[in-house]
């Protein structure tokens, strides 16, 4: 066996045991006709596409993404996917290197993630070449759902009927078995009724009754989505995105969450991108507390090497902490947070975020933050126009699970109310998160200044869709060219943003990271130095009163005094200032 294959048949036997060399032989027929297909077709690939030296992706300070649905901005008679690609192109150009649009596939609810067809584009949005015209201008993410499926899929209606393939992809469970332990994430009944030939049966769905999990124990279910990915990375997809994988494994009297087999699972997709598609991201998608999260780097196996599942987590803590530091005006909880995260090695790194499609979660923050203080902010948020969705727990009790709420709106005031700082506090968040280590990414919606969509809620009945508007295209080219609008201030005050940094090597997702000991008024966060000595300091006053210099605290007056620093904004006279406006942000670059 080649190294390559012993990697992959030491994860075959811990998944399958002695059924391992079997279900290896099938999984090489994938990757023996993928080797072929990805050596003489050429696909997509957007100019700045990461690249691999070994096995550390070459990222660097001009990767910024966008998120966005592939229908949040529509125009009549155009495919949605055209119209997004054509705006992207338009408005933001090269001040952005990827996109990730959500999934595009035909579904039948939760607006994508129950998918009919996995290896189709939804007509509604466009077709393959759509995908493909998007991906030869950005590094495009894509979703592997990869936990469940819709009761529409075909593989369903293979269960229904008692027919291969899908009759074995799905897991029943006696309705009287106790799955009190389960780690759910929403608050609907685990098992839900099916009624097929063979009578009523109850299958295992961890999201919604229309959203029935895969059962993973089957080899043909991994074989199938080993298919479906590289199948994407066919189309220009470079980074995957897995939805919701902590789930992945189940084995009863554990709670089904993050178990080893579903680790061992991203470590075999790591392992089959990069040896057949190098420049390909994983990135895991597991909303839940901070440790559990970071866990999808494999980082307990670096003593024996190099990290071996996701390139990338998403900064799950971030949102909510964002929200607590900026609401509350304080920022020790937020310090204490940022100096505790691991130093990653050069093959790692964070996507970092403040909103995306899904709420700001509240599970993040255990540990955190005490109770009462994430009440406070729950409470504040449902001022602002937000809701609360929840989550069950194994006592039968319901727990906060994620607010429902745009950024924009998020971002109204502080705990004293609304206030006129609205926009200056939303950049400062902007701001912070686009300051720290890792790669950021900004949900169109965030982009927009969006406000809450309330009719949207009442038209679907589900609460996330209050950060899920659809744009018609005319009406937010004139709000974006209109001086006088919310959107046209945040969106141009965004792109200033992301030139700057994408300008500026300190901001490199690898440039070393320090949090600044300093007052809780101010967030003073340095990045570098990098080899030429050049660094960078960034400060943020938190909140709406006018913050002195002389009050910054001594380990910050100290950075001041040992640099020549200039501010990264050319328009800003940083030597004159003596204090930091009520939200204020300042870069400021020094060279040894």
């Amino acid at each position: 066996m080649t190294p390559f294959e012993q990697t992959v048949h030491h994860y075959l036997s811990h998944l399958y045991g002695p059924r391992a060399d079997e279900v290896q032989r099938r999984l090489g027929q994938h990757i023996d006709h993928y080797r072929t297909v990805f050596r003489d077709t050429p696909f997509p690939s957007a100019s700045n596409a990461p690249q691999h030296v070994g096995h550390a992706p070459t990222w660097s300070e001009k990767d910024q993404w966008v998120i966005s649905y592939g229908d949040s901005i529509v125009a009549e008679g155009l495919p949605p996917l055209a119209v997004l690609s054509e705006f992207l192109q338009r408005y933001l150009g090269e001040r952005i290197s990827g996109v990730h649009v959500l999934p595009f596939f035909p579904w039948s609810s939760d607006d994508g993630f129950s998918v009919i067809h996995y290896r189709e584009v939804n007509p509604e949005l466009g077709d393959w070449e759509h995908i493909q015209e998007l991906a030869s201008h950005y590094d495009l993410m894509a979703d592997l759902v990869l936990n469940h499926v819709s009761r529409e899929s075909l593989w369903f209606v293979d269960y229904l009927t008692g027919s291969l393939p899908g009759r074995d992809y799905f897991i029943e469970v006696d309705p009287d078995t106790d799955v009190s332990q389960v780690t759910r994430p929403r608050s609907n009944p685990l098992l839900v009724p099916i009624s097929t030939r063979r009578g009523t049966r109850h299958l295992w769905a961890t999201f919604s009754e229309d959203q029935i999990d895969l059962n993973f124990e089957n080899p043909d279910v991994l074989l199938e989505f080993v298919g479906i990915l590289l199948f994407y990375l066919q189309q220009g997809v470079r980074i995957i995105r897995l939805d919701a994988v902590a789930f992945l494994w189940k084995r009863l009297g554990t709670p089904c969450i993050h178990l080893p087999e579903t680790h061992t699972v991203v470590r075999l997709l790591r392992a089959i991108v990069d040896e057949l598609a190098p420049g390909t991201l994983l990135i895991t998608e597991t909303n839940v507390p901070h440790a559990e999260n970071i866990s999808y780097f494999g980082l307990e196996r670096l003593p024996e090497g190099s990290p071996d599942e996701a390139h990338m987590v998403y900064q799950f803590a971030l949102p909510p902490l964002l929200l607590h530091t900026l609401t509350r005006g304080e920022t020790t909880t937020i310090q204490t947070w940022l100096s505790g995260l691991p130093v990653l090695p050069e093959q790692c790194t964070y996507l970092n975020f403040t909103a995306s499609h899904d709420g700001i979660g509240v599970r993040p923050l255990e540990g955190l933050l005490p109770d009462h203080e994430r009440d406070a902010l729950l409470e504040l948020m449902h001022r602002f126009g937000g809701f609360v969705s929840m989550r069950s727990n194994p006592d039968g009790s319901d727990t906060p699970y994620e607010i429902n709420i745009t950024w924009f709106e998020a971002m109204r005031g502080t705990r004293r109310g609304p206030d006129p700082w609205q926009i200056a506090r939303f950049l400062c968040s902007q701001a912070i998160m686009l300051s720290l280590q890792g790669i950021p990414a900004l949900y169109i919606h965030t982009l927009t200044g969006t406000l809450n969509d309330v009719e949207g809620i009442e038209r679907s009945g589900r609460l996330r869709s209050i950060n899920r508007r659809r744009w018609q295209r005319d009406e937010l080219a004139l709000l974006l060219e209109s001086p006088s609008t919310p959107t046209h201030d945040v969106f141009h005050a965004l792109g200033k943003l992301l030139d700057q940094r994408r300008h500026e090597p300190c901001f490199h997702p690898h440039a070393a990271q320090r949090v600044l000991p300093s007052p809780p008024e101010l967030l003073a966060i340095e990045r570098g130095p990098l080899s030429n000595g050049r660094r960078l300091l960034a400060l943020f006053n938190v909140t709406d009163t006018l913050l002195p210099l002389a009050n910054v605290g001594e380990a910050v007056s100290q950075a001041l005094d040992l640099h020549a620093w200039q501010a990264l904004d050319a328009q800003s006279h940083w030597g004159t200032e003596s204090s930091l406006p009520p939200y204020a942000v300042r870069w400021l670059v020094a060279d040894e």
